[in-house]
């Protein structure tokens, strides 16, 4: 059998509280821009899809369909 936690600790007993419900400094994590390293200068983001890839996709789609056209042309010559 498990015992539930309780959502509502006792604050006298939950470790980094000061007195009156405060929290120390250093207790709490950074805020999310502090997390950051920083390092090395911004670079924008590319744009758009490469060229090869795009290729490859495209010849991907003409594939597929002249699959379903050769395939719609021999049901209908059956």
């Amino acid at each position: 059998m498990t015992v539930p936690s309780n959502p509502d600790p006792d604050p006298r007993t939950t470790p980094g509280l000061e007195p009156g419900g405060g929290v120390p400094p250093g207790e709490t994590p950074p805020a999310e821009t502090g997390t950051s390293t920083g390092v090395g200068p911004h670079r924008r983001p590319t744009r758009g899809w490469a060229g090869g890839p795009l290729f490859v996709l495209g010849l991907i789609v003409v594939a597929v369909a002249l699959f379903f056209a050769v395939y719609a042309i021999v049901l209908a010559t059956r």
